[in-house]
């Protein structure tokens, strides 16, 4: 004890406080990490943004908060977004859509929900400035199409024979909150439009707490808030088809736009050397097969994005072009087998660095 003295004794000291301060501060972050899996210490004021992802919807759904908002507005975000799967879900039985499907024999009007009386009547627009090339009474057909097993087979030509007269969206209507339909074999999918939707009235929700820089990705459906807090648009690649990595075959400049893409690779499965996709001709039952691989759209509304893609490639490629310079402020890029891009009228101008 002779050899120790007071400056050995406080140095000692202090060394045990640190590592203690340390051990602390080390537990503490470490449950943080656990618990919310994004670092809750980042000021939202600061340039990294807030972000989470989550599996709802049967995607992966991601929102990035910039500017406006804080870990309990990105919570409750994510919330606000699951809360939808109860009411457009064509598959789960818990679901309003699902129970429309499968409404007692004979019930030929059902009054709904807001949000989903509104979805059906905006889909059926589409449905009527398509001619029925964008249908939204293909549940029965897709009802033949398993895009998502192992072991993929192609339906019989019987059973798409018997399911083709059931589709016609003419039998459907929309009264206020009633929709009203002529037969009972008539179904409903929203597939084609539903997260769009969903994107903008998230978009509504983020606004409404403060957010005004902010991305919205719902599965490749993609919604900016704004621009980015310095200023500058965002920049959204469109990917290209089938790439083993991450390749853009197009970069577009979004300030407070949507970008939404319909393609035959999303959900589909080779059969023979044959590609078979999920954007099905309502007069055939089978994949659209038009020389179209993916419609990419660029508009202010996530939910005209979304129907517009899958309208567009339904048309094919110069119907669908057509269509889009007959509506303002909302470009289209189509890209081809052979990977050229068709643009609709000021489609070009909105890439960046034009």
């Amino acid at each position: 004890m002779k050899n120790f003295n007071k400056k050995t004794v406080i140095a000692v000291l202090v060394i045990l406080v640190v590592l203690v301060i340390i051990a602390i501060v080390g537990k503490n972050g470490s449950m943080r990490s656990v618990a919310n899996n994004f670092d809750l210490s980042l000021d939202k004021n600061s340039d990294e943004p807030l972000t989470d992802t989550t599996f709802a919807l049967d995607t992966f759904i991601t929102v990035t908060i910039y500017h406006g908002g804080d870990e309990t507005v990105l919570k409750d975000s994510l919330d606000f977004i699951r809360k939808y799967e109860t009411v457009f879900s064509a598959t789960n039985p818990d679901a309003e859509l699902y129970k429309l499907n499968h409404r007692e024999k004979g019930v030929m009007s059902v009054k709904t929900s807001e949000d989903l009386a509104y979805l059906i009547d905006k889909a059926l627009y589409y449905s009527k400035i398509s001619n029925g090339a964008f249908d939204i009474t293909t549940q029965p057909l897709k009802e033949l199409w398993d895009f998502n097993t192992e072991t993929p087979k192609l339906p019989s030509e019987e059973s798409i024979k018997k399911a083709l007269p059931k589709v016609d969206y003419n039998r459907v209507s929309v009264e206020g909150d009633t929709v009203k339909f002529t037969s009972d074999d008539t179904m409903i999918d929203l597939g084609a439009i539903a997260k769009g939707y969903i994107a903008d009235k998230t978009k509504e929700f983020l606004v409404g707490k403060g957010v005004d820089s902010a991305i919205i990705n719902l599965g490749g459906n993609v919604l900016c808030i704004g621009k980015k807090p310095n200023g500058q648009n965002f920049t959204i690649g469109l990917q290209k088809p089938y790439a083993d990595r991450n390749e853009t075959v197009a970069l577009l400049k979004v300030n407070d736009e949507s970008v939404v893409s319909s393609g035959v690779y999303e959900r589909h499965f080779v059969i023979d050397g044959k590609n078979y996709h999920h954007i099905l001709d309502p007069k055939t039952g089978y994949p659209y097969d038009n020389g179209l691989i993916e419609v990419s759209i660029l508009t202010k509304s996530s939910t005209d994005a979304d129907a517009l893609s899958t309208t567009c490639f339904s048309l094919g490629v110069e119907e669908g072009v057509k269509l889009l310079n007959s509506i303002p402020d909302t470009y289209g890029y189509f890209i081809l087998s052979d990977y050229s891009i068709v643009y609709s009228d000021g489609a070009k101008e909105q890439l960046a660095g034009s």
